[in-house]
């Protein structure tokens, strides 16, 4: 004959503490989850994988594979491919991310995350994991169409990681300065004026050396201009952490990400 264990009683039972406990999730979380969805909204839109992946390839395969402008000597092929990589980091850093955040702030998109736990620094941070995953993606295509040309990069590839990283770095800040300061409509003008200069001065498929030497020390001086001559400078002549293009870029993105979490609006 069996027995029923006699049913606790309910003053012996632990009490479930039902009062609620808000807060957010840890930041490096909220930086993640918003950079996932930041790089699945870059990848969907037409006009920005126009403007990222091919308008440069379109450039390295035009200017690589004719003889339509003068590269000096050397293959052409060898000059060109760093060059657009440090186009598309850019395009991608710089141009897209100030339109596309512009418009969302002017939609109110900006607005209803300033409501929520995302800090102003870590919304900066998740539009630069973005930024970063849609390169690699970008680097990959571009890479391969230079060596169906007949590239042939050599140098130190944690060089080359160095230079995008502080071109990446340079080109967010100040692309989140504009469009965190500006109207959309003046966001998008400026930006894609200021994409047409720095692709016809900034050493990208027209060589600074055909520009007088005073102007062409002013012009090394732009960030495009040392990303893309680091760039080559690693890729092309096997040199590495080349200096004084660290130094720029370096210099170019403490003051954009410095002047963007200092100036950035949300509305």
């Amino acid at each position: 004959m069996t027995t029923t264990p006699a049913a606790t009683p309910a003053a012996a039972r632990p009490a479930l503490d039902l009062s609620p406990a808000p807060g957010a999730v840890p930041l490096p979380r909220m930086i993640l989850s918003q950079a996932g969805y930041e790089f699945r909204a870059v990848v969907r839109n037409g006009e920005q994988l126009l403007l990222t992946l091919i308008i440069p390839v379109v450039l390295l395969t035009l200017f690589g594979a004719t003889s339509l402008l003068d590269l000096g000597s050397g293959r052409r092929v060898d000059f060109l491919a760093p060059g657009i990589l440090a186009l598309a980091v850019m395009s991608t850093a710089f141009t897209g991310q100030a339109i596309g955040t512009g418009f969302e702030r002017r939609y109110g998109v900006l607005k209803r995350l300033g409501a929520t736990p995302l800090p102003r620094g870590g919304l900066i941070a998740a539009k630069t994991l973005s930024v970063v995953a849609v390169e690699i993606l970008q680097a990959a295509v571009v890479c391969a169409v230079a060596l169906a040309l007949g590239w042939h990069p050599h140098g130190d590839p944690v060089s080359v990681i160095v230079l995008l990283l502080l071109g990446t770095a340079a080109f967010s800040g100040f692309g989140l300065l504009m469009a965190g300061t500006l109207r959309a409509e003046a966001t998008l003008a400026t930006a894609n004026l200021v994409y047409i200069l720095l692709l016809a001065v900034g050493g990208v498929v027209f060589p600074l050396d055909k520009f007088p030497g005073a102007v062409r020390d002013v012009l090394e001086l732009l960030p495009i201009s040392a990303l893309a001559d680091g760039l080559r400078q690693v890729l092309q002549h096997g040199a590495a952490f080349p200096g004084k293009p660290l130094l720029v870029l370096a210099v170019w993105a403490a003051a954009g990400l410095a002047l963007a979490a200092r100036f950035f609006r949300w509305e």
